[in-house]
């Protein structure tokens, strides 16, 4: 027997003890795919909320930032290749968090201007079970919490965790969707319906990570930024966007940083539809 994942477009098809394309879900009987990092860890630190990046979400503030192992998309220049593209077999060492324990943490670090907790460094998505419970913990707590997420998940995903998150820093690639399909491996339409959910109902802030030769044009950066800034208009909110530098990192080892200037450039492109644009990484 074979069981279907619904978290992303993928749809992966898992036969018993297969896991699926991100590594993060497994298929235990054929009949029902559920996480392999439940609860398992391979990254914990309490960081500067501007490390997300969030800007204009509790700035000065400090949060809690955990990261499991897994991920969804295929990205050429992942940062964090080494947990989000492994697997439970493949995986950095990893420490068993529970959602309980994760909660009385973030309350414990309150006395160090920590606000919650933030789900980053891998997708934290591929596992929103966890997230969702964690979730729910910390918000009775009175805390914050954040994703930091490449938004390709479909719109169950998201309605299960988008009411028990405050804010999120959502990867926009690209403004090409043949880009996502061929380079990335994801899905544009999913990540754009993503972004306008969650708009509609918590702080959102948008990162799009300039690879030269790649998404560097002005033209896309123009269209990029007109349909965040009809976002705004259509919620009455205001939509950060981070226009970051990249540096050779996964199998762009061998390529050149993103010239300053063209951050500059872009991020003032960016400007003539949105009034908050930072530039990330310069």
């Amino acid at each position: 027997m074979a069981a279907i994942c619904d978290v992303c477009f993928r749809k992966c098809t898992l036969e018993a003890g297969q896991t699926g394309v991100c590594g993060a879900r497994i298929s235990v009987d054929g009949e029902k795919v559920t996480l392999a990092n439940h609860s398992l860890l391979t990254s914990i630190a309490l960081d500067p909320i501007e490390k997300k990046p969030l800007n204009r979400f509790f700035p000065g503030s400090m949060i809690l930032s955990v990261g499991s192992f897994g991920c969804n998309l295929k990205c050429p220049f992942c940062q964090n290749v080494e947990i989000s593209m492994a697997d439970g077999r493949k995986a950095p060492r990893t420490e068993y968090f529970s959602p309980q324990i994760l909660a009385e943490l973030a309350a414990k670090y309150q006395k160090d201007g920590n606000i919650g907790i933030a789900f980053t460094y891998n997708e934290p998505l591929v596992g929103y079970e966890f997230v969702a419970e964690t979730e729910k913990l910390v918000r009775e707590k009175k805390l914050r919490t954040v994703l930091v997420t490449n938004g390709c998940v479909t719109d169950r995903v998201a309605d299960t965790v988008l009411p028990l998150t405050d804010a999120l820093n959502i990867d926009l690639k690209s403004f090409s969707p043949d880009y996502y399909r061929e380079v990335l491996k994801g899905d544009l339409d999913m990540v754009r319906s993503f972004i306008v959910r969650a708009v509609s109902c918590c702080h959102v802030e948008l990162t799009q990570l300039i690879i030269p030769g790649e998404n560097d044009s002005e033209e896309e950066m123009l269209q990029l930024s007109a349909w965040v800034g009809k976002l705004e208009q259509r919620f009455d909110k205001k939509i950060p966007l981070h226009v970051t530098r990249f540096f050779p990192m996964s199998r762009y080892a061998e390529r050149m940083p993103t010239p300053v200037e063209t951050i500059y450039r872009l991020a003032d492109v960016a400007r003539r539809n949105l009034q908050f644009v930072y530039e990330g990484n310069v």
